[in-house]
């Protein structure tokens, strides 16, 4: 058995007592990051989020008109059906279709030989009975020279009398039936009855007409042009009550394409009472329409104005929302939080909502990014039409 030296077994101690600190030391340390790194997680807060940037405008109360808005539609202020008077074979169309025409132009030339031959048969009547009347007379006076001498008797020389009044009666007739053969044939120079835009002809030369019956074309009168409309019991009440001239300050058109028509129009036509089936008043403004850009039967949208309304905000129809309380909109308050807004509505000017109540003057409302905003979301609102503001220690590349 060997031992080691004294000296060799203490160095073994030593070693021994050095890998033991070592070891506490390590675990200590280790044990140390846990709890450190453990207590940096539970004492991190979520970071606040970020402030959604939004454009507002600065609400200002003002006046607007007092107006509602219908649809309508365009008529000729005179429609006319043009048919012939006398029957007979179309010889000439002479017009254009489509084309202005003036009272007293000729249209149409129907075949006039059997009724300038119905003439001549006329006067040959009337100058056969002119004779008639001179022979009936002649007749009378001799009869009258002979009752005087009481060579005939009165009754001979009344039926003289007589024949003369009934060859006179003729005469008239005859004289009638001359003017009845002029006017018919006049008649085959069909002419427009009013100036206006001619319609399509609805038959072709040498096509057989009968009088009074087959429509021939139609015109259009458009300058001045009418506008038929009707309004609802709540947009009457929403300009005080049933409308007649007297109440409406003006009337003007919106085109399709959403301008304004140049001209202002005038009520002509107020009906005097309620359409039972409909619960409308109807209307019709009249418009001059020289340059014809309004054409019969176009529709339209009718705007009459009665006054002014006072007090009232304007506010893009895009900030306007809704849910089941009725219309609100976003205001951003002196914290910069959205707050819901329940506002109350009349009607559209342009593309602006007329708030009549829920704002005050001032009011920074919301118009944009309405989608992602929620009631008591921080916002960091900016004038609509300028850049958005920065954050602090931003700045742009």
């Amino acid at each position: 058995m060997h031992f080691l030296p004294q000296h060799c077994h203490y160095k073994k101690l030593n070693s021994e007592k050095s890998n033991s600190t070592f070891s506490a030391v390590l675990a200590s340390v280790f044990v140390a990051v846990i709890l450190t790194a453990c207590g940096k997680k539970e004492d991190a807060a979520p970071p606040a989020p970020a402030a959604m940037p939004v454009s507002y405008i600065s609400v200002a109360p003002t006046s607007v008109p007092m107006s509602v808005e219908a649809v309508a539609q365009t008529e000729g202020a005179k429609e006319v059906e043009v048919r012939p008077r006398v029957g007979g074979i179309i010889l000439k169309k002479m017009f254009e279709e489509g084309e202005p025409v003036k009272a007293g132009q000729t249209l149409f030339l129907i075949d006039p030989v059997p009724f300038q031959i119905a003439l001549n048969q006329a006067k040959a009547q009337a100058t056969a009975q002119s004779a008639r009347i001179t022979q009936t007379s002649r007749e009378s006076n001799r009869l009258k020279e002979l009752l005087a001498t009481q060579s005939v008797s009165q009754r001979e020389y009344d039926n003289a009398t007589s024949d003369v009044s009934i060859s006179q009666a003729d005469m008239m007739q005859a004289q009638a039936n001359i003017k009845e053969a002029e006017l018919n044939l006049s008649y085959t120079q069909v002419t427009a009855p009013v100036s206006g835009i001619a319609g399509r002809f609805q038959f072709s030369e040498g096509a057989l007409v009968e009088a009074n019956t087959s429509l021939l074309t139609t015109i259009v009168q458009v300058s001045p042009i009418w506008v038929r409309f009707s309004l609802s019991d709540s947009e009457l009440a929403s300009l005080g009550g049933h409308v007649d001239a007297s109440h409406i300050s003006e009337v003007s058109l919106i085109l399709p394409n959403g301008k304004e028509y140049e001209q202002k129009g005038k009520l002509n036509f107020m009906s005097s009472q309620i359409n039972p089936a409909l619960g409308t008043q109807e209307l019709r403004a009249t418009f001059e329409n020289k340059d014809k850009n309004l054409m019969p039967g176009q529709f339209v949208r009718a705007r009459v104005t009665t006054g002014t309304r006072e007090g009232v905000f304007l506010v893009p129809q895009t900030a306007v929302l809704t849910n089941d309380q009725g219309k609100f909109v976003y205001v951003a308050n002196e914290k910069n939080v959205a707050t819901p807004r329940p506002v109350k509505v009349a009607e559209w000017q342009g593309e602006d909502w007329i708030v009549t109540e829920g704002l005050n003057a001032n009011d920074k409302v919301i118009v944009d990014n309405l989608i992602k905003l929620r009631a008591g979301a921080s916002v960091a609102p900016h004038a609509l039409g300028s850049p958005p503001m920065l954050p602090a220690g931003d700045t742009k590349k």
